[in-house]
């Protein structure tokens, strides 16, 4: 049979067209690093799991939001996006843990890799503009 001889699809997905700043190796790494640390809160393909993530929780945090282009993600550069890995979510009223000393520089840029990928070229353009990659 033909088909037992194909490729199963990938657990993770393949970069979107167009230059973006990573690589479908980041991609792939970044997809061990994401299911592992931060799928259970944000989700395995980073949709969230909240369906109103913009309405507090009854604790008064913010629930994970998705990181996959359909929150706000992509409207903070690089550099907020690798402050909130480090430091952890209370400064903008969440609860995620500060894993800055948990893992690599190459672990968390992959993971935002691995985020941003979902994101289709033209959330990913608006990032840029905003300075993005900063």
């Amino acid at each position: 049979m033909v088909a037992a001889c194909e490729e199963p699809p990938s657990a993770s997905p393949v970069p979107q067209a167009g230059a973006r700043w990573y690589d479908a190796e980041q991609v792939q790494q970044g997809s061990t690093v994401f299911l592992q640390h931060c799928a259970t809160c944000h989700g395995e393909q980073a949709q969230g799991l909240v369906a109103d993530w913009r309405q507090k929780l009854d604790d008064g945090f913010f629930p994970p939001p998705p990181l996959n282009g359909t929150a706000h993600a992509w409207h903070h550069p690089r550099s907020v996006l690798l402050q909130v890995i480090n430091e952890g979510g209370l400064e903008f009223g969440g609860r995620m843990p500060a894993f800055g000393a948990v893992l690599t520089e190459t672990d968390k840029l992959a993971a935002i890799a691995y985020f941003q990928n979902f994101w289709d070229d033209e959330i990913y353009a608006n990032w840029q503009q905003m300075g993005g990659s900063n």
